[in-house]
């Protein structure tokens, strides 16, 4: 009787701490997944915007014959919108005849940068 009443106390045990724990990672793999289609999320986003930009340029050169001089140009003539909060763009442009470098890059929250 010892014997089956030792067993018994240990499936007990098993499953007063076997089910929390199995809770606690399916949890843990939620907020992980819920992270990795964020970070997808924001890259696409970012791509977007960098494809944006460049269609707005070279609708530009199309219509003007030379690439704009600098990205607030292509803002007040052709109604491109960027989001200068959450957005840093860097425009280089070498000739009116060669397409500008155009990198765009996501602001980091400053509260994140703080801790």
């Amino acid at each position: 009787m010892s014997r089956k009443n030792g067993i018994r106390k240990l499936k007990n045990l098993a499953r007063l701490f076997l089910m929390p724990a199995l809770m606690l990672l399916a949890a843990y793999i939620l907020l992980v997944g819920a992270g990795n289609v964020s970070d997808r999320q924001q890259a696409e986003n970012l791509k977007q915007m960098q494809d944006t930009i460049s269609r707005a340029v070279l609708n530009c050169y199309a219509i003007e014959g030379s690439y704009p001089a600098s990205i607030d140009y292509v803002e007040r003539h052709y109604g491109l919108q960027i989001d200068h909060d959450r957005y840093d763009v860097f425009y280089e442009i070498f000739a009116q005849n060669l397409m500008p470098e155009i990198t765009v890059v996501e602001k980091q929250d400053l509260d994140l940068e703080q801790e």
